[in-house]
Parts: C-alpha cells; sequence; structure tokens
C-alpha cells in the first residue's frame, strides 16, 4: 500500500484539514499519515480560534515518521508562520521527501486569516521544493502579485508563481464566476481542466480535498495530468454528494460510495 503524509491543521467539525485529507487519502486506497501543524475550533459557521503546534513538536513527529516509514506523497496544507514552515521544509530536503504537494493555505472560507501576513515569503521558500503547488485564484493573486479576472490572468500568474521553483502550477478556477475550470502550468506548457460550476453552499474542505487527492494519485504511480484529472472527478463527485450538516457551509461527500453501501441516508 502506498503511504501518503498531509501536514496541516487540525478541523474540529472534520470536513477541512487533517480530517479531509485523511478521508479522501482513504478514499482512494492509500494509507494516510499526519502531522498536525495547529489546533483550530471551527464548524460550518467558520474559524474561531487557532492554536499553533510548536516547531519543536511538528519537527518531532516528522522525524517519528520518516525514520520509521517510507512516504510516497506529501501534502502540506495549513502552516501559519515561518518558524512552522522553516522546519518543514529543512526536514522534507533532509529525508529527502518526494511527490511534495502544496495547498497554500492563506484564508478560511469565513475570513479567518491562517497563514500570517509575514509569513507569505516563507511560504514562498517551501513551494519552492514542491513538485505541484494548488493555489485557488485569491492565493494565486498573493504568490503572483497581479489580479486574476480571466484565463489569461491565470496563465501570467502561473507563470510567475514557476519563478518561485514549483514544478507544476495547478491554478484551480472555483472562484471564477463563470466555471470550474483549472488550468496547470508544467513550465512548459498549459493543460486546462474543464469542470462544471456545481450549485450547492456545501464546499468546506474542497481544496483540502482536491490537493490530498491529488497527492494520493501521484504516489500510486500517476503522472501529473492525469492525477489532476482523476482528483477532479473524486472531488465533483464529493462536492455533489456534500452534507447539510450545520447552519452553514457543510463538508462534501468523501466516504459518499461507503454511505451508499452501508444504506445511510445523508
Amino acid at each position: 500500500m502506498k503511504k501518503v503524509l498531509t501536514i496541516a491543521g487540525s478541523d474540529s467539525s472534520g470536513g477541512a484539514g487533517i480530517q479531509a485529507d485523511i478521508k479522501t487519502m482513504s478514499s482512494l486506497g492509500v494509507y494516510g499519515m499526519s502531522i498536525i501543524t495547529a489546533i483550530t475550533a471551527q464548524n460550518t459557521m467558520g474559524v474561531f480560534d487557532v492554536l499553533e503546534v510548536s516547531k519543536e513538536m511538528i519537527e518531532s513527529q516528522i522525524n517519528c515518521i520518516f525514520q520509521d516509514i517510507s512516504v510516497d506523497a506529501v501534502k502540506i496544507g495549513m502552516v501559519s508562520n515561518t518558524e512552522i514552515i522553516k522546519v518543514i521544509k529543512e526536514k522534507l530536503i533532509r529525508y529527502n521527501g518526494e511527490n511534495i504537494v502544496v495547498d497554500p493555505v492563506m484564508v478560511s472560507k469565513s475570513g479567518y486569516f491562517l497563514l500570517k501576513q509575514d509569513a507569505v515569503e516563507e511560504l514562498k521558500d517551501l513551494i519552492s521544493i514542491a513538485d505541484i503547488v494548488t493555489p485557488n485564484i485569491p492565493e494565486a493573486e498573493v504568490l503572483s502579485g497581479i489580479g486574476i479576472k480571466n484565463e489569461e490572468d491565470m496563465k501570467r500568474a502561473a507563470e510567475i508563481i514557476a519563478e518561485i521553483g514549483a514544478k507544476n502550477i495547478l491554478i484551480k478556477g472555483g472562484h471564477r464566476c463563470n466555471n470550474a475550470n483549472d488550468i496547470l502550468y508544467n513550465r512548459e506548457n498549459f493543460f486546462v481542466f474543464e469542470g462544471d460550476r456545481i450549485e450547492t453552499k456545501n464546499t468546506h474542505g474542497t481544496g483540502c480535498t482536491l490537493s490530498s487527492a491529488i497527492a494520493s494519485y501521484i504516489a500510486k504511480g500517476y503522472k501529473v495530468e492525469k492525477a489532476i484529472e482523476l482528483s477532479k472527478q473524486y472531488i465533483n463527485k464529493a462536492i455533489k454528494n456534500s452534507f447539510s450538516i450545520g447552519q452553514g457551509v457543510g463538508p462534501v461527500g468523501h466516504f459518499i460510495d461507503l454511505y451508499k453501501k452501508a444504506g445511510m441516508d445523508y
């Protein structure tokens, strides 16, 4: 079995972060492991508090994984400050981490800043060792320094972000008003992955889920382009089968096939 490590924050409501990552990995047939960088107090209404894990504890977690278990891919999500980002990069280089997928989490859907503003440059340094980085449009605007209004802007932003050092840049189009197309730039060519906009408010954890799916498929031996194609199929199905739990933005259906087999009425 392939083994995939997620380095991210914990979501108490189970829809995003570490919990979404592990659900995705399990659903796609890889063994999920986790390094927790922060504990968040959140629900479908938003993020209400964050407790960062010390860099020493993060370092210890990483050491324990890599000194015992082979890691076929790494997904990195919420990394909130410069010290945390530095230790993660240092350790991944030390242990020759491969198939690194960086989801540059910056702001929650409710508007809570999950990345300290003085850590943006350090995050770029982490992105420099990534095999693929998966920003949404607001995140791509921060990383590239340009406004993104259309597909040509997405391509230009991808080229700028490529200068940071990532091998592949996938800019997600879910924040656009006319479609949900994503654009991949592999430093040579552009690829467009078309997507239908699904009318639902329940999109909690979509970015975490997509990046974890990509890491899972890459770990299983798929090329980046195919891994993205399969991951988009997975996230689209999960969004179509999302859950209206709580009073706000509900989670997507990571385990929908299992739920259906179990005869659950969701």
